[in-house]
């Protein structure tokens, strides 16, 4: 049976959309092809990349920050879209067919908690929450998508 094709957005595909991609590769490998993009891209944040590390996976192995376009320009024929921040959300294009089921599940934004973070540890442990939230959507896949 072939895999489900799920894709998470956000805006700049630096942190939360990657955490995604990198969580299902991981525990969902089985049942879904994981995807990440962003409405632009940013580049991989890097200290996302150090809490996913933190938990032994490294997102730069398989992944690098790309747009939702270039993902569809690719010819990704997606089944899932799960938008996680609002702007994302807001800005997601409707996708031919009517085959492509578009959800949206929000996380907060490390990179901007961090900004009113009083040590470099505080804004890590801004990371690793959002880290184990996603964690803990993504394992619960598909029970944890909005109906």
């Amino acid at each position: 049976m072939p895999r489900e094709r799920i894709l998470f957005l956000c805006t700049g595909n630096s942190c939360r959309s990657h955490m995604a991609e990198a969580w299902c590769r991981a525990l969902q490998y089985e049942r879904y092809e994981a995807f990440s993009a962003g409405t632009i891209a940013k580049g991989l944040n890097p200290k996302m990349v150090q809490v996913m590390r933190e938990v032994g996976i490294d997102p730069t192995i398989h992944q690098t920050s790309k747009t939702l376009t270039s993902v569809i320009d690719a010819g990704v024929q997606l089944d899932t879209v799960v938008t996680v921040c609002g702007h994302a959300h807001e800005t997601c294009p409707v996708f031919p067919g009517g085959k492509t089921r578009v959800v949206h599940v929000g996380f907060d934004d490390p990179p901007h908690l961090e900004i009113g973070a009083a040590s470099p540890e505080e804004a890590l442990g801004h990371y690793r929450r959002v880290r184990d939230e996603i964690r803990r959507f993504v394992a619960g896949l598909p029970g944890s998508l909005p109906s």
